[in-house]
């Protein structure tokens, strides 16, 4: 087994996010060797300015460091694909942000290659590893809510409440058909997946557009940037500022969820409710030390984030004592300390904590599922065809 330190990596994409991924191996011990940004300039710029060892020129001179063990893909959704494809052909690990591709049938061509390569894959759902989600998921399994029967929330942000903020989201090509869905109601359907245990089995979605003209900068933006471009260019938007969902799930629980990227003063709100038989789990994402459990016939609980008072899983995902709040940063950490102890091993455990490709393609499948509902105002299935998966030689967990 090689530990963290000894793991070079590196990591695709010189925006917000991708400077997260570095802060977040950075603390785990990870070497971070290089970064490609969108130029050669901008990788040396960045390179520089993070106090990291390369800013590779391309993918391709990436590739060709064999420091690297570890490819972290931060770049626009349209670039998922094709480059998750030469990270697996060059026999390395990759973790990608979400989404994994901008359709299922290249999430599902991402599977297929890396079941082939028996490398160790793994999508950005960073926020499964809040420590009280992990311990919300615990409560489920363990049967503490008894049977789910209404999931209930929202996401909502407003960073993009204006017709003058721009990113490179808003374009289709780019960022994909579904926008406020797949950007960051992605993360929203993902969580109550894995925190109820059942996938979500047929969607009926409305989607609204508020803003059907914007204001594109005529230079380069920046992620949750504040700045006003002096010079725009007016562009029509054909991608969703809301959406609301309602949800069946396999076992016959049922959900809604409402999603915004405008709504104003929602700098990062992430709320869910899971109804059970026998219990309740309220849980903020702007308070995350926090879980409302409620009950019928006794006092209500709020719950803080203790690892003294949580299940194995949320234990493992907390790094600091009760009463110090861990936020959205740590969740990287955490997440990434799962991972890299699979690439110690040098490949998947049978049962990976973290989320897979195999769950990034079921979000795709979910998001399809929204876009056809939306388009003929109908309830959609979520259609699950199996995908082709090699055999391959899973690390055995130690006895």
């Amino acid at each position: 087994m090689k530990p963290a330190h000894e793991i070079g990596a590196a990591v695709i994409g010189g925006g917000f996010i991708g400077t997260v991924h570095i802060e977040a191996l950075r603390r785990i011990g990870v070497r971070v060797h290089g970064i490609v940004a969108s130029s050669p300039e901008r990788s040396a710029d960045r390179a520089s300015q993070l106090g990291i060892d390369r800013g590779y020129g391309s993918l391709e001179e990436l590739l060709d460091d064999d420091r690297v063990e570890v490819v972290h893909v931060t770049s626009p959704n349209h670039l998922h694909h094709p480059q998750v494809r030469l990270i697996l052909d060059a026999d390395r690990h990759v973790v990608c942000e979400k989404p994994l591709a901008l359709t299922a049938k290249e999430s599902a061509d991402l599977v297929e290659r890396a079941a082939s390569s028996g490398k160790v894959n793994a999508v950005n759902f960073n926020i499964r590893f809040y420590p009280l989600n992990q311990h919300a998921h615990e409560l489920v399994a363990a049967g503490e809510l008894g049977d789910v029967r209404l999931v209930a929330g929202r996401y909502y942000q407003d960073w993009l409440l204006l017709e003058t903020d721009w990113n490179w989201r808003l374009e289709p090509d780019r960022g994909g058909t579904l926008r406020a869905v797949g950007d960051i109601g992605s993360h929203w359907l993902d969580l109550l997946a894995f925190i109820t245990g059942q996938r979500i089995s047929s969607v009926m979605a409305d989607l609204a557009t508020f803003i059907p003209t914007r204001r594109q900068p005529a230079g380069p933006v920046e992620t949750f940037s504040t700045e006003r471009a002096a010079e725009t260019l007016e562009r029509d938007i054909a991608t969703e500022d809301v959406a609301t969902i309602l949800l069946r799930f396999e076992n016959g629980a049922r959900g809604s969820v409402a999603i915004s990227q405008l709504s104003p003063g929602r700098k990062n709100s992430l709320q869910y409710e899971v109804d059970g038989s026998t219990a309740a789990a309220f849980w903020d994402s702007e308070q995350p030390d926090q879980m409302w459990i409620g009950h019928r016939d006794r006092p209500n609980e709020i719950l803080i984030r203790n690892p003294a008072l949580m299940g194995p899983a949320g234990r493992a995902a907390a790094a600091l004592p009760g009463g110090h709040v861990e936020g959205f940063a740590d969740t990287f950490s955490a997440l990434f300390r799962a991972i890299y102890a699979d690439v110690g091993g040098g490949a998947p455990s049978d049962r990976p904590t973290y989320p897979t490709f195999a769950d990034g393609h079921d979000e795709m499948l979910v998001n399809e599922a929204v876009a056809a509902s939306a388009r003929s105002r109908t309830w959609a299935d979520v259609v699950r065809e199996p995908i082709a998966r090699p055999m391959v030689a899973a690390r055995e967990e130690p006895r």
